[in-house]
């Protein structure tokens, strides 16, 4: 008898294409077109001159004294952990870290021997959850702090301080996903010891790959520029390395070549600050355009789903998407379903619950609180870039609220 062959199944129906993109580049054709002019005079392409101004011109836009320009956000962070760590400032290795971040707000605590001690997220930003924070710190009095400016939705900055005031922790800052946002008259990125932010790709504006640390403290400049090359003091100005030439008793033939920290090389390039000092000159005008989609959306999802609100009325949100939780996880596939067949990108919000994930619960256990979980299960971004339009960002809404029921 002639066997029977399955019927070979149809393929896959491919996705649309995407028409909004949750990332898009803030690199255009006019800063590629300068880039390759001055490529052409053959300039100095490995960490120069040009590196040193866009320091100079982030502070001055971002209101920090100081700025060091490295790799990545990711590399910030660690620059800022290791930095602190080495300034013998700290009263000991605990630290409270967000449940709602990326991995590498939490990861160098684990890399460098640290006692990590995670935080709840708050229901109205997202970020730590006030009354948590304090419990964390009348028990474990914690040398310090790490914050995160979520999705660029100022935190409650007035309280946090107060706090830090009260309890005496060191506050580092993760503004990675918040350039250009700003609360209480200031900066994202300027309120704590150190702050960090990300100038990768889809992000605010972008360097190809990149990141910056700021802060007021001179000392700990010292520090994130040593740590940041190897740990010698080449980059240091005169008066900062011929101190430790004294005080080390250095000979001065081996001056520029002595290492006093134990560094990383987690150095830029001039080609990339070349690209960032005209990023730079973009700021504003990204900032008020994330910003007036940011509202768009608020204004037509706000009353249905649970959305971040900043406390501070006069604060200016610069998102790189805009997140929305949906009321249970089906609820949410069915967003994420139509918002595809759409052509509409989306994800997760951030990375979630950092307490859920294999790299914390394999050393500590589960960490689950009830509004980081909620964000975990229930949380998806939706696109917020500066080419959107306000038929653009309606259109979207629509089919996030047709697909919800709404």
């Amino acid at each position: 008898m002639p066997t029977s062959r399955a019927k070979p199944l149809p393929p896959a129906a491919s996705p649309p294409p995407i028409k909004y993109h949750l990332a898009e580049d803030t690199i255009d054709h006019k800063d590629v077109d300068a880039l390759a002019e001055w490529l052409k005079s053959y300039p100095r392409l490995t960490k120069g001159r040009l590196t040193l101004d866009l320091e100079a011109k982030w502070s001055r836009w971002a209101g920090a004294r100081h700025s060091v320009f490295c790799n990545s956000g990711s590399s910030a962070n660690l620059l800022m952990y290791y930095a602190l760590l080495l300034s013998g400032r700290l009263k000991n290795k605990k630290v409270i870290v967000p449940s709602v971040g990326w991995v590498t707000s939490v990861a160098p605590a684990i890399q460098f021997g640290m006692e990590p001690l995670m935080c709840e997220a708050d229901p109205d930003t997202f970020g730590l959850e006030l009354n948590h924070l304090e419990e964390l710190l009348k028990k474990h009095r914690p040398g310090a702090v790490v914050l995160v400016q979520v999705l660029g939705v100022p935190h409650k900055m007035d309280a946090v301080m107060a706090l830090k005031e009260k309890h005496g922790f060191h506050l580092l800052e993760d503004a990675c996903a918040a350039v250009g946002a700003s609360g209480y008259g200031k900066k994202c990125g300027t309120f704590g010891d150190m702050g960090s932010c990300s100038l990768y790709f889809g992000h605010q504006i972008s360097t190809i790959e990149g990141g910056l640390v700021s802060t007021d403290d001179k000392e700990l400049f010292d520090l994130l520029l040593m740590l940041r090359s190897h740990g010698w003091s080449k980059d240091l100005d005169r008066g900062a390395h011929e101190a430790l030439v004294r005080r080390h008793g250095i000979d001065d033939f081996h001056a520029p070549f002595v290492f006093y920290q134990p560094g990383f090389n987690l150095r830029s390039t001039d080609l990339q600050a070349f690209i960032g000092l005209g990023q730079v000159d973009k700021m504003d005008g990204i900032v008020r355009r994330r910003a007036e989609n940011h509202a768009r959306y608020r204004e037509r999802l706000g009353g249905r789903f649970a959305i971040q609100k900043a406390a501070d009325p006069k604060a200016e949100i610069c998102s790189i998407s805009f997140g929305l939780l949906a009321r249970d996880t089906e609820e949410r596939r069915r967003i994420v379903k139509a918002l595809v067949a759409n052509g509409i990108e989306t994800r997760i919000f951030s990375a979630g619950n950092l307490g859920l994930h294999p790299f914390w619960h394999e050393r500590f256990g589960k960490a689950s609180f009830p509004m980081a979980d909620r964000i975990h299960h229930t949380g998806l971004f939706l696109p917020n870039n500066p080419s959107l339009k306000p038929a653009d960002v309606d259109f979207i809404s629509k089919v996030v609220l047709d697909a919800a029921g709404s």
